[in-house]
Protein backbone atom coordinates (compact mmCIF):
# COMPACT_ATOMS: atom_id res chain seq x y z
CA UNK A 1 0.00 0.00 0.00
CA UNK A 2 1.05 3.25 -1.15
CA UNK A 3 1.60 5.95 1.72
CA UNK A 4 -1.00 7.85 0.22
CA UNK A 5 -3.47 5.24 -0.01
CA UNK A 6 -2.29 4.67 3.90
CA UNK A 7 -3.34 8.03 4.46
CA UNK A 8 -6.82 7.99 2.01
CA UNK A 9 -8.31 5.42 3.72
CA UNK A 10 -6.94 6.11 7.26
CA UNK A 11 -8.24 10.00 7.23
CA UNK A 12 -10.42 9.54 4.49
CA UNK A 13 -12.41 13.50 5.30
CA UNK A 14 -9.07 15.33 5.58
CA UNK A 15 -7.42 13.92 2.41
CA UNK A 16 -10.92 14.70 0.33
CA UNK A 17 -11.05 18.75 1.65
CA UNK A 18 -7.18 18.84 0.37
CA UNK A 19 -8.30 17.46 -3.08
CA UNK A 20 -10.97 19.56 -3.51
CA UNK A 21 -8.98 22.50 -2.45
CA UNK A 22 -6.51 21.15 -5.24
CA UNK A 23 -9.21 20.76 -7.61
CA UNK A 24 -11.11 23.86 -6.98
CA UNK A 25 -7.93 26.31 -7.33
CA UNK A 26 -7.83 26.63 -3.60
CA UNK A 27 -5.00 24.91 -2.70
CA UNK A 28 -2.63 26.86 -0.03
CA UNK A 29 0.91 27.23 -0.20
CA UNK A 30 1.73 26.96 3.33
CA UNK A 31 0.44 24.33 5.79
CA UNK A 32 1.24 22.78 9.47
CA UNK A 33 0.76 19.51 10.39
CA UNK A 34 0.28 18.47 13.61
CA UNK A 35 0.22 15.00 14.71
CA UNK A 36 1.22 13.27 18.33
CA UNK A 37 2.77 10.58 16.16
CA UNK A 38 6.64 11.01 14.54
CA UNK A 39 6.10 8.95 12.02
CA UNK A 40 2.73 10.84 10.71
CA UNK A 41 4.59 13.89 10.65
CA UNK A 42 7.28 12.33 8.77
CA UNK A 43 5.15 10.32 6.01
CA UNK A 44 2.15 12.95 5.64
CA UNK A 45 4.57 15.78 3.89
CA UNK A 46 4.93 13.11 1.28
CA UNK A 47 1.50 12.43 0.96
CA UNK A 48 0.60 16.71 1.28
CA UNK A 49 3.15 16.97 -1.52
CA UNK A 50 1.53 13.97 -3.83
CA UNK A 51 -1.78 16.09 -3.60
CA UNK A 52 0.00 19.21 -4.46
CA UNK A 53 2.22 19.18 -7.43
CA UNK A 54 1.19 14.95 -9.23
CA UNK A 55 0.32 16.39 -12.53
CA UNK A 56 -1.70 13.84 -13.60
CA UNK A 57 -4.32 14.52 -10.73
CA UNK A 58 -7.68 13.87 -11.56
CA UNK A 59 -9.94 16.11 -9.65
CA UNK A 60 -7.61 17.26 -7.09
CA UNK A 61 -6.23 12.96 -6.47
CA UNK A 62 -2.62 12.38 -7.09
CA UNK A 63 -1.75 9.55 -9.65
CA UNK A 64 1.03 7.70 -7.40
CA UNK A 65 1.97 5.94 -10.26
CA UNK A 66 3.39 9.08 -12.06
CA UNK A 67 6.88 9.55 -12.11
CA UNK A 68 6.55 12.71 -9.52
CA UNK A 69 4.37 10.97 -7.13
CA UNK A 70 6.65 7.60 -7.13
CA UNK A 71 9.94 9.89 -6.44
CA UNK A 72 8.80 10.98 -3.59
CA UNK A 73 7.01 7.79 -2.39
CA UNK A 74 10.97 6.22 -2.80
CA UNK A 75 12.54 9.68 -1.15
CA UNK A 76 14.45 9.99 -4.36
CA UNK A 77 12.82 13.76 -5.63
CA UNK A 78 15.41 15.89 -6.21
CA UNK A 79 13.42 19.02 -5.15
CA UNK A 80 12.06 17.98 -1.78
CA UNK A 81 14.02 19.54 0.63
CA UNK A 82 13.81 18.71 4.31
CA UNK A 83 15.19 20.74 7.52
CA UNK A 84 15.38 19.23 11.04
CA UNK A 85 16.58 19.85 14.55
CA UNK A 86 20.54 18.82 14.60
CA UNK A 87 23.13 19.30 17.76
CA UNK A 88 22.99 18.60 21.36
CA UNK A 89 20.60 21.27 21.35
CA UNK A 90 18.13 19.77 19.17
CA UNK A 91 17.17 22.71 17.80
CA UNK A 92 16.50 24.21 14.03
CA UNK A 93 18.86 26.96 13.74
CA UNK A 94 18.70 29.99 11.61
CA UNK A 95 21.93 30.06 9.55
CA UNK A 96 23.83 33.41 8.84
CA UNK A 97 22.58 35.74 6.62
CA UNK A 98 25.19 35.90 3.82
CA UNK A 99 26.76 32.46 3.77
CA UNK A 100 24.39 30.39 5.28
CA UNK A 101 25.40 27.07 6.36
CA UNK A 102 23.82 23.88 5.53
CA UNK A 103 21.03 22.34 7.85
CA UNK A 104 19.67 25.96 8.96
CA UNK A 105 16.23 27.89 7.57
CA UNK A 106 18.24 30.38 5.48
CA UNK A 107 20.00 27.62 4.09
CA UNK A 108 16.47 25.99 3.35
CA UNK A 109 14.84 29.33 2.34
CA UNK A 110 17.98 30.08 -0.70
CA UNK A 111 16.98 26.29 -2.18
CA UNK A 112 13.40 27.10 -2.37
CA UNK A 113 14.40 30.41 -4.60
CA UNK A 114 16.25 28.76 -7.01
CA UNK A 115 14.37 27.83 -10.43
CA UNK A 116 12.63 24.30 -10.34
CA UNK A 117 14.73 22.20 -13.00
CA UNK A 118 12.22 19.46 -12.32
CA UNK A 119 9.48 18.20 -14.96
CA UNK A 120 6.50 18.46 -12.42
CA UNK A 121 8.02 22.11 -11.82
CA UNK A 122 7.38 21.38 -8.12
CA UNK A 123 9.30 22.65 -4.92
CA UNK A 124 9.09 21.67 -1.34
CA UNK A 125 9.61 23.05 1.85
CA UNK A 126 9.42 20.79 4.53
CA UNK A 127 10.33 21.87 8.24
CA UNK A 128 10.13 18.67 10.41
CA UNK A 129 9.87 18.95 14.50
CA UNK A 130 9.26 22.87 13.28
CA UNK A 131 8.65 23.68 16.85
CA UNK A 132 12.27 23.32 17.28
CA UNK A 133 12.97 26.97 15.86
CA UNK A 134 13.60 29.12 17.94
CA UNK A 135 12.08 32.93 17.86
CA UNK A 136 14.52 34.59 15.73
CA UNK A 137 14.48 31.44 13.23
CA UNK A 138 10.94 31.25 12.87
CA UNK A 139 10.82 35.45 11.83
CA UNK A 140 13.10 34.96 9.71
CA UNK A 141 10.65 32.39 8.16
CA UNK A 142 7.47 34.18 7.61
CA UNK A 143 8.30 36.29 4.80
CA UNK A 144 8.54 33.36 2.93
CA UNK A 145 5.47 31.34 4.16
CA UNK A 146 3.67 34.92 3.11
CA UNK A 147 5.30 35.38 -0.18
CA UNK A 148 6.71 31.60 -1.16
CA UNK A 149 8.63 31.49 -4.08
CA UNK A 150 6.54 30.48 -7.06
CA UNK A 151 5.77 26.71 -7.56
CA UNK A 152 6.41 26.11 -4.01
CA UNK A 153 5.23 24.26 -0.79
CA UNK A 154 6.04 25.09 2.40
CA UNK A 155 4.93 22.46 5.21
CA UNK A 156 5.94 22.37 8.94
CA UNK A 157 5.20 19.73 10.87
CA UNK A 158 5.11 19.40 14.80
CA UNK A 159 3.39 17.63 17.75
CA UNK A 160 3.69 20.65 19.93
CA UNK A 161 1.72 23.79 17.82
CA UNK A 162 1.74 25.74 20.93
CA UNK A 163 5.05 26.19 21.03
CA UNK A 164 4.87 28.03 17.68
CA UNK A 165 4.59 31.29 17.32
CA UNK A 166 0.92 33.03 16.48
CA UNK A 167 2.39 34.91 13.65
CA UNK A 168 3.71 31.37 12.22
CA UNK A 169 0.68 29.50 12.67
CA UNK A 170 -1.49 32.19 11.60
CA UNK A 171 0.48 32.21 7.81
CA UNK A 172 -0.06 28.60 7.81
CA UNK A 173 -3.21 26.08 7.07
CA UNK A 174 -3.60 23.61 10.02
CA UNK A 175 -3.54 19.79 8.79
CA UNK A 176 -4.76 17.88 12.07
CA UNK A 177 -3.64 14.40 12.04
CA UNK A 178 -4.83 13.01 15.82
CA UNK A 179 -3.89 9.61 17.30
CA UNK A 180 -4.05 7.46 20.18
CA UNK A 181 -1.10 5.52 19.51
CA UNK A 182 2.51 6.33 19.95
CA UNK A 183 5.20 4.89 17.32
CA UNK A 184 7.88 3.79 19.71
CA UNK A 185 10.73 3.15 17.26
CA UNK A 186 14.33 3.42 18.59
CA UNK A 187 17.10 1.16 19.17
CA UNK A 188 16.59 -1.41 22.19
CA UNK A 189 12.78 -0.39 22.10
CA UNK A 190 11.86 -4.70 22.81
CA UNK A 191 14.35 -4.94 25.91
CA UNK A 192 13.12 -1.58 27.20
CA UNK A 193 9.82 -2.91 27.82
CA UNK A 194 10.45 -6.33 29.01
CA UNK A 195 12.70 -4.89 31.69
CA UNK A 196 10.03 -2.18 32.42
CA UNK A 197 7.25 -5.15 32.97
CA UNK A 198 9.50 -6.60 35.33
CA UNK A 199 10.22 -3.67 37.25
CA UNK A 200 7.13 -2.81 37.71
CA UNK A 201 5.25 -6.50 38.27
CA UNK A 202 7.91 -8.91 39.74
CA UNK A 203 10.72 -6.34 41.74
CA UNK A 204 8.12 -6.27 44.88
CA UNK A 205 10.67 -4.57 47.43
CA UNK A 206 13.68 -6.35 45.79
CA UNK A 207 16.16 -3.80 45.62
CA UNK A 208 19.13 -6.69 44.07
CA UNK A 209 17.02 -7.36 41.31
CA UNK A 210 15.77 -3.88 40.52
CA UNK A 211 19.10 -3.15 40.53
CA UNK A 212 20.35 -5.76 38.11
CA UNK A 213 17.44 -4.00 36.20
CA UNK A 214 18.52 -0.82 36.38
CA UNK A 215 21.63 -1.79 34.59
CA UNK A 216 19.66 -3.14 31.80
CA UNK A 217 17.90 0.86 31.47
CA UNK A 218 21.30 1.93 31.24
CA UNK A 219 23.05 -0.31 28.73
CA UNK A 220 19.72 0.48 26.62
CA UNK A 221 20.05 4.25 26.96
CA UNK A 222 23.78 3.75 26.72
CA UNK A 223 23.69 2.27 22.97
CA UNK A 224 21.03 4.75 21.72
CA UNK A 225 24.13 7.29 20.90
CA UNK A 226 25.85 4.35 18.70
CA UNK A 227 22.81 3.42 17.08
CA UNK A 228 21.68 7.09 15.70
CA UNK A 229 25.28 7.88 14.64
CA UNK A 230 25.19 4.51 12.87
CA UNK A 231 21.82 5.48 11.30
CA UNK A 232 22.90 9.35 10.37
CA UNK A 233 26.69 7.72 8.87
CA UNK A 234 24.72 5.88 6.74
CA UNK A 235 23.21 8.93 5.11
CA UNK A 236 25.57 10.66 4.86
CA UNK A 237 28.11 7.96 3.25
CA UNK A 238 27.99 9.19 -0.52
CA UNK A 239 28.74 12.69 1.20
CA UNK A 240 31.78 11.50 3.01
CA UNK A 241 33.09 9.13 -0.18
CA UNK A 242 33.03 12.68 -1.96
CA UNK A 243 34.73 14.55 0.59
CA UNK A 244 37.36 11.56 0.34
CA UNK A 245 37.71 11.80 -3.38
CA UNK A 246 38.23 15.23 -3.68
CA UNK A 247 41.15 15.58 -1.54
CA UNK A 248 40.57 18.17 0.05
CA UNK A 249 40.80 18.58 4.28
CA UNK A 250 38.67 22.05 4.72
CA UNK A 251 35.68 19.99 2.71
CA UNK A 252 35.95 16.66 4.13
CA UNK A 253 36.19 18.59 7.66
CA UNK A 254 33.10 20.28 6.74
CA UNK A 255 31.35 17.36 5.95
CA UNK A 256 32.44 15.44 8.96
CA UNK A 257 31.34 18.85 11.14
CA UNK A 258 27.60 18.38 9.35
CA UNK A 259 27.62 14.67 10.15
CA UNK A 260 28.44 15.10 13.83
CA UNK A 261 25.93 17.87 14.31
CA UNK A 262 23.27 15.93 12.69
CA UNK A 263 24.55 12.67 14.43
CA UNK A 264 23.79 14.64 17.70
CA UNK A 265 20.41 15.66 16.78
CA UNK A 266 19.27 11.97 15.79
CA UNK A 267 20.30 10.79 19.20
CA UNK A 268 18.30 13.92 20.86
CA UNK A 269 15.40 12.59 19.01
CA UNK A 270 15.87 8.72 20.17
CA UNK A 271 16.74 9.55 23.81
CA UNK A 272 13.15 11.76 23.41
CA UNK A 273 11.73 8.61 22.01
CA UNK A 274 13.16 6.21 24.93
CA UNK A 275 11.54 8.23 27.51
CA UNK A 276 8.27 8.51 25.92
CA UNK A 277 8.33 4.90 25.81
CA UNK A 278 8.52 4.43 29.67
CA UNK A 279 5.73 7.25 30.17
CA UNK A 280 3.71 5.33 27.66
CA UNK A 281 4.36 2.12 29.29
CA UNK A 282 3.49 3.23 32.68
CA UNK A 283 0.55 5.09 31.64
CA UNK A 284 -1.03 2.36 30.53
CA UNK A 285 -0.18 0.15 33.70
CA UNK A 286 -2.10 2.83 34.60
CA UNK A 287 -5.41 2.58 32.58
CA UNK A 288 -5.39 -1.14 33.11
CA UNK A 289 -5.36 -0.19 37.27
CA UNK A 290 -8.25 2.04 36.11
CA UNK A 291 -10.15 -1.22 34.63
CA UNK A 292 -9.33 -0.54 30.86
CA UNK A 293 -9.44 -3.67 28.52
CA UNK A 294 -5.95 -4.38 27.27
CA UNK A 295 -7.56 -4.53 23.38
CA UNK A 296 -8.70 -0.38 23.98
CA UNK A 297 -4.99 0.17 24.74
CA UNK A 298 -3.08 2.70 22.86
CA UNK A 299 -0.06 0.91 22.38
CA UNK A 300 -0.36 -2.95 23.66
CA UNK A 301 2.43 -4.39 21.94
CA UNK A 302 4.69 -2.71 24.75
CA UNK A 303 3.49 -5.59 26.76
CA UNK A 304 5.69 -8.37 26.52
CA UNK A 305 2.81 -10.96 27.31
CA UNK A 306 -0.50 -10.93 28.52
CA UNK A 307 -0.94 -7.28 30.27
CA UNK A 308 -1.03 -7.33 34.10
CA UNK A 309 -3.33 -5.48 36.69
CA UNK A 310 -1.49 -3.72 39.56
CA UNK A 311 -3.39 -1.90 42.24
CA UNK A 312 -4.52 1.55 41.72
CA UNK A 313 -1.96 2.65 44.33
CA UNK A 314 0.85 0.84 42.82
CA UNK A 315 0.16 1.85 39.27
CA UNK A 316 -0.41 5.96 40.38
CA UNK A 317 3.22 5.65 41.76
CA UNK A 318 4.60 3.66 38.54
CA UNK A 319 2.98 6.08 36.83
CA UNK A 320 4.20 8.97 39.19
CA UNK A 321 8.03 7.25 39.15
CA UNK A 322 8.18 7.86 35.23
CA UNK A 323 6.73 11.39 34.91
CA UNK A 324 9.28 12.29 37.87
CA UNK A 325 12.22 10.37 35.42
CA UNK A 326 11.11 12.42 32.16
CA UNK A 327 10.99 15.99 34.15
CA UNK A 328 14.44 15.23 35.75
CA UNK A 329 16.37 13.93 32.10
CA UNK A 330 14.79 17.15 30.36
CA UNK A 331 17.76 18.93 32.57
CA UNK A 332 20.71 16.60 31.36
CA UNK A 333 21.19 15.38 35.09
CA UNK A 334 23.69 12.28 35.56
CA UNK A 335 22.00 9.54 33.46
CA UNK A 336 22.87 6.49 35.01
CA UNK A 337 21.86 8.15 38.25
CA UNK A 338 18.24 9.22 37.49
CA UNK A 339 17.96 5.29 35.76
CA UNK A 340 18.27 3.75 39.14
CA UNK A 341 16.61 6.14 41.03
CA UNK A 342 13.56 5.72 39.01
CA UNK A 343 14.31 1.34 39.00
CA UNK A 344 14.98 1.41 42.94
CA UNK A 345 11.84 3.65 43.20
CA UNK A 346 9.72 1.21 41.23
CA UNK A 347 10.78 -1.76 43.31
CA UNK A 348 10.09 -0.21 46.94
CA UNK A 349 6.04 -0.16 48.34
CA UNK A 350 4.11 2.63 47.33
CA UNK A 351 4.83 5.85 49.40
Amino acid sequence: MSLYEKYRSGFPALVGCLENARAGGRFAHAFLIVSSDETVRREFPVVLAQIAGCPDAVNGRPNVNCPYCDRLERGVYSEYYTLSPVGKMYQIKVGDRVNPEPNTLRSLIGKLNYTSITAARRKLGVILEADRMNDEAQNALLKTLEEPPPDTTLILATGSPGSLLPTTRSRCQTVPLPSNACRLEFAGAPELFRVLDRLCFESDGDLIAAAEWAAELIRIASELNAAARAKVEKLFQSDLDAAARAEDPAYLKRVQARLDDAAAGEYMRERRAFLAAIEVFCSQVFLLAEGADPADLPNPEVFPGEPRRPSVERAAAILREAEDLRYTMLFNVGEELALRTFAVNLALPPR
